[in-house]
């Protein structure tokens, strides 16, 4: 059993392999065949840069039937951009479309505060029995980069959000889908013990 992190050349693919193999993960495979995603585990979407690239890059490997075939089928983490491009559209250099699979659309952080937004930030955890974020305390901190965040159809789907001029969406679930606006994998012990979560959760370990 391996998961599987897609790469379509939108940056940080291997801080996020490195990461995983730091909180002891044996087996994840950094890959863009959909026959390695359709027979993983679990399937990571990570991502730094501009949506319509994105989303671009994802058409011309052909992986985008192939997400949408897979990702209720077994746990899926979109990272950051990966998280974004879950939702209908983004508000990115014009209206852009993502893979729709959740309901809402991506907007530019208001401009009362600096952006990008890039730092540490605490989290408020909405979802509090949530198994991603098991053995995580309100005072830990997260680091983000970014200039757009995810405006949400059904606000049931917020796991957790950060105060930042405005409240944004920093997590979503739903079902078996997560998704980060922060990066776990640049965020120290905290970020790899949510990215030890999912690879517990993926692997059918206990917590």
């Amino acid at each position: 059993m391996y998961i599987a992190i897609i790469n379509y050349k939108m940056g940080n693919i291997s801080s996020v392999e490195n990461a995983f193999k730091k909180i002891g993960a044996d087996d994840v495979r950094v890959t863009c065949s959909p026959g390695v995603i359709n027979n993983a585990a679990a399937i990571v979407l990570p991502g730094v840069g501009a949506f319509r690239d994105a989303y671009e890059n994802l058409e011309g490997m052909e992986l985008i039937g192939t997400i949408k075939e897979n990702i209720s089928k077994k746990p899926f983490l979109g990272i950051c951009l990966g998280m974004q491009l879950l939702f209908d559209y983004s508000l990115e250099d014009g209206k852009n479309a993502g893979l729709g699979i959740l309901g809402g659309y991506v907007k530019k952080i208001p401009s009362v505060v600096k952006i990008p937004h890039i730092g540490w930030n605490k989290l408020e955890i909405i979802k509090k029995g949530s198994g991603l974020f098991s053995g995580i305390g309100k005072d830990e901190y997260f680091y983000f980069v970014h200039s757009y965040y995810a405006v949400t159809e059904n606000k049931n789907i917020i796991s957790c959000t950060t105060d930042y001029g405005t409240q944004l969406t920093a997590g979503v679930e739903y079902d078996n889908i997560y998704g980060l606006q922060f990066h776990p994998e640049k965020s120290s012990s905290s970020g790899l013990r949510i990215l030890k979560n999912f690879w517990n959760m993926s692997m059918g370990n206990s917590l």
